[in-house]
């Protein structure tokens, strides 16, 4: 019957509602100093006789009256409902995530290890984006574009929970893997373009010095943000003998200053993960840092909501009018 209200047009009216109550009860008081008596000299003819049911329903015509008369102070008020709409302009950002998935991944300074680890935390990542396309690239000895740039985060989380250490060549080539991150963002028309390079070890194998490739990328206007992964000193890293998976201390080996440098080349940050809660906490800045310019221009429309109170109360009154003339009809 009636709509979702929002807002009031004269909601100071809505007081009134407070005199109904008042009414109830002079309405009550009114009725018992009306109340006939009838002189008899024996009650006992009248024990038996039965009370219609006019008599429980005598006051039913006031309790419409009541109603209808609150629905006409809503009426008065004018109810109405609010539709809100928005106008939104949003500066896209292209992000490519290039993931090192080389044998020492597997080092477990993270848990379950590094690889998992980054993992999960990308993907928590993805799902907190909107509207930015995000794509993966992945390198070892060798790179490869695992996921080109897309909004469809679905098909990109699926394509990242598949990625495995073994997928490539062992090896670590950085700058391979900007390389062809940078390409694949070269001809994009976003505003903003962002590389978000993760790797735990040094630049040992590639066509391409990362020095080099983070200069192309500053030529195209990409920031690296650069994470250099893994705890200090040495990490326990799983050897499978014949004896089951035995653990060994790797030295843990980072080439922070390459990875400063690549950064500070591009305009982006440098940072060092060495635990779980730290890496999710560099990711949590990155999306701080790289979130989406939005442009809001708001209006409001309002519809007139009285009608159906209206309608409402007026039917109440005719319905009371009928039943005090042909039902509770009195006698002068």
């Amino acid at each position: 019957m009636f709509e979702s209200i929002t807002h009031f047009a004269n909601p100071e009216l809505l007081w009134a509602l407070l005199l109904l109550p008042l009414l109830v009860v002079w309405h009550f008081w009114k009725q018992h100093r009306l109340t006939a008596s009838l002189r008899h000299s024996s009650l006992q003819t009248l024990q038996g006789l039965p009370t219609g049911w006019k008599v429980y329903s005598r006051h039913v015509p006031f309790v419409l009256r009541m109603f209808a008369l609150g629905l006409l102070i809503v009426a008065l008020a004018r109810p109405q409902s609010s539709a809100r709409g928005e106008t939104v302009y949003r500066e896209g950002i292209d992000i490519t995530i290039v993931l090192d998935i080389s044998g020492s991944m597997l080092a477990e300074d993270f848990r379950p290890n590094r690889m998992e680890a980054a993992k999960q935390v990308a993907e928590e990542f993805i799902r907190g984006r909107m509207n930015d396309r995000i794509g993966l690239v992945i390198f070892a000895g060798e790179s490869f574009t695992q996921c080109p740039l897309t909004t469809d985060y679905s098909v990109l989380i699926d394509l990242l929970r598949k990625v495995k250490t073994g997928f490539l060549q062992d090896g670590t080539a950085i700058g391979d893997g900007m390389a062809n991150a940078v390409n694949r963002m070269r001809k994009s028309t976003a505003k903003s373009r962002v590389m978000i390079l993760l790797t735990d070890g040094v630049n040992n194998m590639g066509s391409i010095d990362p020095a080099t490739a983070a200069e192309i990328a500053a030529t195209f206007n990409i920031r690296v943000y650069s994470i250099g992964v893994g705890t200090h000193g040495t990490a326990p890293y799983p050897v499978k003998t014949p004896f089951g998976i035995q653990y060994h201390p790797m030295p843990v080996e980072i080439d922070e200053d390459m990875l400063r440098q690549v950064s500070a080349l591009t305009g982006g940050q440098y940072f060092r993960a060495t635990n779980n809660r730290a890496l999710k906490e560099i990711y949590e800045k990155i999306d701080e840092m790289e979130k989406t310019r939005v442009e809001v221009t708001e209006f409001h429309r309002y519809s007139e909501l009285f009608y159906s109170w209206l309608l409402a109360a007026i039917a109440l009154l005719l319905c009371e009018l009928l039943l005090r003339v042909f039902v509770f009809r009195k006698i002068p």
